[in-house]
């Protein structure tokens, strides 16, 4: 069983409810691994990667939202110092490496960011020999490992939460539906390698080109396999901006049906809100971070400036608060690869998470359906890791 460890102080009640959420929980790193030794006494050089200067749309607004989650983390830090210093990536891997190289020569203790995989992954390489870690915003597992850890939802993650409350409903076999790109087999290899480690059967795998034809042509294939093996389970890559709402269609008219199989979905059915309108998809499984976590966050947010948050800006929060939550503890090796990946793990913004010595991370996810098109937690998020779902 995992110990679960209490934050180090208590917040004044007078704190924003958000503060008493998000801290995060360390303790005792018991060792020392791979990073740098500091003095817990003295504010921390951190330095934030971010996207600014990028030709991609979207760039500058993720970099800014970025930015002010780590600031809104490192207001609700008690009793430790952050020294933040933002450093200007361009989402381009070249200047990733070189703002890196640039941030351990000022003098940064740990990396934040950067979110792109190739971005991450070169400037994890460019410190690597300064025996500094890099927590980066990405969800790429295949580049975390060594000093590079991501704190990204991954497919995995995902996969063994629901495969587990799907074994834990009866379910015995599943088929899995995945489009034949990068991110499909991804998701495929993800659900198949939760299926092995669980009660639950692998029943067949079908595959679909990501063009309407290409699902239109899947179709006659996914019900000859659940009708062949009688699956009892369908488990889904398809994503709302692509396939999912196709499938959500033809699927039921084809005569796989929602009411005797159990569609799951590998990515989130709620986002945009209008999926929820799609008749295929009410009693579908998903998996989200915990919902009320999540909303104090966004809340806090868009009180503080005046805007909503960027998606995945609460994974710029959680990195800082991990730092503050190891730092509080007035250890020289806080920050090191031992105290990181801590068993016990953290408290973030969408709920429980632990980074893994292989550099990739566990988040405590809640389970979803949707009836009378609104979203029903059926399976609350694990509130820490001795909890359900690990």
């Amino acid at each position: 069983m995992f110990t679960v460890c209490k934050p180090a102080r208590k917040l004044a009640k007078s704190a924003i409810a958000l503060a008493t959420a998000a801290f995060l929980a360390a303790c005792d790193a018991g060792g020392l691994g791979g990073g740098p030794s500091i003095n817990a006494s003295d504010p921390v050089p951190v330095a934030l990667l971010v996207p600014s200067g990028s030709p991609q749309s979207g760039d500058a607004a993720l970099a800014r939202s970025l930015e002010n989650a780590a600031r809104l983390a490192i207001a609700d830090l008690p009793n430790v110092k952050i020294d933040l210093r933002v450093y200007d990536t361009a989402g381009n891997a070249g200047t990733a490496s070189s703002v890196a190289q640039q941030a351990v020569a000022d003098g940064a203790k740990i990396i934040l960011g950067p979110v792109y995989a190739q971005a991450a992954n070169a400037a994890g390489l460019a410190v690597l020999n300064n025996n500094v870690n890099v927590l980066s915003f990405s969800n790429n597992t295949s580049i975390a490992g060594g000093n590079v850890y991501v704190l990204g939802p991954t497919f995995q993650n995902t996969a063994n939460r629901l495969v587990n409350y799907a074994g834990q409903q009866g379910k015995n076999n599943t088929v899995i539906v995945h489009s034949n790109d990068s991110a499909g087999q991804l998701g495929r290899s993800a659900i198949a390698t939760a299926l092995s480690n669980s009660r639950v059967n692998n029943a067949g795998t079908v595959g679909y080109d990501r063009s309407q034809q290409g699902v239109i042509d899947s179709v006659p294939t996914i019900k000859a396999t659940v009708d062949s093996t009688g699956a009892d389970s369908i488990f889904l890559t398809a994503t709302t901006a692509g396939a999912l709402p196709l499938y959500s269609q033809l699927l039921p008219e084809a005569g796989v049906s929602p009411a005797t199989t159990q569609y799951i979905g590998l990515t989130r059915w709620d986002i945009p809100a209008q999926t929820l309108e799609l008749p295929g998809v009410q009693g579908g499984w998903f998996a989200l971070p915990d919902p009320g976590k999540a909303q104090a966050y966004r809340q806090r947010y868009n009180n503080t400036y005046g805007e909503a948050p960027h998606p995945i800006s609460g994974l710029a929060y959680d990195g800082i608060a991990a730092i503050g939550a190891l730092v509080s503890q007035g250890k020289s090796d806080a920050l090191t690869g031992a105290a990181l990946t801590q068993n016990a793990g953290f408290q973030g913004v969408g709920g429980i998470f632990r980074l893994r010595p292989n550099g990739t991370n566990e988040r405590g996810l809640a389970v979803a359906t949707i009836q009378n098109k609104q979203v029903v937690v059926i399976d609350p998020a694990p509130q820490s890791f001795s909890g359900a779902g690990f």
